[in-house]
């Protein structure tokens, strides 16, 4: 059956290494100099030798070498392609897990204007995506140039290549970019000596290589410079900062009207979202603050202390952190934090500990099981600051985070991978739960949106997003007031001028080229792009 077809198009599809199923194979070499500045690879129809072409390929872009196809299956680079006819999103992507692959195919299907065809080698994962989101299919190869013909890819503006084997994806991205043209490759890099490597993604023409594992470890490293708060996200380099925390159950702001906190302090004071028993909305001066809400506010740095000081929080460094698991996310922690803080690791695989003791030179690394509870005790769980559950099993890490709290350890970090969990990890007590797929989301996303959205973060599981945007010269916010142009639906809450970051009141005036921080639900996201423009 023909898969039908969209105005615009996303292309979502899977690696894999059975020649039988690709039918590019590496016919011939030619070097124009023996320097190596271009590679022609001629491609043919016969079944075979996959992996050598991926290998070869992979080889000539480490040493900054391009290279153009042509042949049976292509027309000669460099001959002029038809033009295109449609803004089209074209993504490659397979993650192991199947809800992976439909969160992301529905964060992007979700955007105005944005429709997805999905092409994935596994008929089981297409059917599910076909029947639950309503989407085209087509079963394919990702490092198949047919694959990427047969769904359109030279119509494409975006190729998402986030499978789980970073050298498919650098082939995706160079034969998206030789055979395509396709002006934006993002594509998921999780080995460090590629990730690393700026001349292979620059060659590749990748932007941005996306690491997930090394993006919540930097999420998580955020959260323990303000163990108070479950998220903190930075933006403009972290000239201000945006973090969401349950408010104390003795806060004397509860009760109180928004409009009304901070009158007695030199400092502004704003809330641009509040999350109240699974509901998430934008609230106004008269909406005041429950018990056990979740505010998510804008902070400059330099003023945290005396603005956590009016909620009643007080803010004490972490000495002392403890980490479940090993795996890259662990190591990344523990390597960005030993120097500031007493680290233990536990890992059950003893391969990995002699890794991590190999490279981590003040962490302490303990070839144990995590669940056990006598192991938490002898080494004094109850006097870590902090507990960081990152293991590659989700319900390891919330159950060994409940263990963590009810042995008396003062503040829990936990990762969950499938979105679902979120939530109930929320309900049981767990103060931080990331979730890695949210924010590779937020960061594939903010490609996708229109307006000229320099940053992009999601936030309440989801539900709102906070958008870092740049005030265009026909936008009508422009020559106004912040009283005048407040949108309904979303927040202003900050303005970044240069150097200079302001909390805005009513009659700030906003300028051409000024940054904004805003909050604003997603339903909400068509309205701030305009805004913006």
């Amino acid at each position: 059956m023909t898969p039908k077809r969209p105005k615009k198009l996303a292309i979502l599809t899977s690696g894999g290494d059975s020649p039988g199923m690709n039918p590019a194979i590496l016919a011939a070499v030619r070097i124009s100099s023996g320097t190596w500045p271009k590679i022609w690879i001629e491609t043919g129809r016969s079944a075979g030798h996959v992996a050598a072409l991926r290998a070869f390929a992979t080889e000539l872009v480490y040493r900054g070498v391009t290279a153009g196809f042509y042949g049976a299956m292509t027309q000669a680079f460099g001959e002029a392609r038809p033009a295109r006819q449609a803004s089209v999103v074209a993504v490659v992507v397979h993650w192991q897990d199947a809800e992976d692959t439909l969160g992301c195919v529905a964060s992007v299907r979700d955007e105005p204007g944005v429709d997805v065809v999905v092409v994935d080698k596994d008929r089981s994962k297409t059917a599910r995506i076909s029947e639950e989101i309503d989407i085209a299919v087509i079963n394919g190869e990702g490092g198949s140039p047919s694959s990427l013909k047969e769904a359109e890819a030279e119509r494409a503006d975006i190729l998402l290549a986030v499978t789980d084997q970073d050298e498919t994806n650098m082939i995706a991205c160079l034969l998206a970019k030789a055979m395509f043209g396709i002006p934006r490759k993002i594509a998921r890099i999780r080995n460090p000596d590629y990730f690393s490597n700026e001349r292979l993604l620059q060659t590749l023409g990748i932007d941005p290589a996306i690491n997930p594992e090394l993006e919540i470890a930097a999420a998580i490293v955020r959260i323990l410079e303000a163990p108070f708060a479950s998220e903190i996200e930075d933006f403009e380099g972290g000239l201000v900062k945006v973090i969401g925390f349950k408010i104390p159950e003795t806060s004397s702001v509860i009760g109180k009207p928004l409009k009304m906190l901070g009158a007695n302090s030199v400092k502004k004071f704003l809330i641009g979202l509040i999350v109240r028993d699974e509901k998430t909305f934008v609230p106004s001066g008269d909406d005041y603050v429950k018990r056990g809400d979740i505010i998510y506010m804008p902070v400059i740095p330099e003023e945290l202390q005396d603005t956590i000081a009016l909620l009643g929080i007080t803010a004490k460094p972490v000495k002392k952190i403890m980490i479940l698991g090993g795996g890259r996310t662990g190591y990344y922690i523990a390597s960005r934090t030993e120097g500031r803080a007493d680290v233990r690791i536990i890992e059950k695989n003893e391969e990995r500990c002699k890794f991590l003791s190999k490279h981590l030179s003040r962490s302490l690394i303990l070839h144990a099981d995590g669940t056990e509870q006598k192991l938490l005790r002898e080494e004094n769980v109850e006097g870590m600051d902090v507990f960081v559950s990152v293991s590659n099993n989700d319900e390891l890490n919330i159950m060994v985070s409940l263990l963590a709290q009810k042995l008396g350890v003062r503040k829990t970090v936990t990762l969950v991978n499938k979105t679902d969990y979120i939530p109930l990890a929320h309900s049981l007590g767990i103060q931080s739960v990331l979730s890695p797929r949210l924010i590779t989301a937020g960061t594939i996303l903010r490609y996708v949106r229109r307006g000229d959205i320099l940053n992009l973060t999601a936030i309440a599981d989801g539900k709102a997003e906070i958008l870092e945007g740049r005030i265009g010269k026909t936008s009508f916010l422009v020559g106004k007031t912040l009283q005048k142009v407040q949108p309904k639906t979303s927040i202003i809450g900050a303005i970044i001028r240069g150097n200079e970051v302001a909390i805005p009141s009513g009659q700030d005036v906003f300028r051409e080229e000024d940054k904004l921080i805003i909050f604003t639900l997603r339903e909400s996201i068509k309205s701030v792009e305009k805004m913006l423009r």
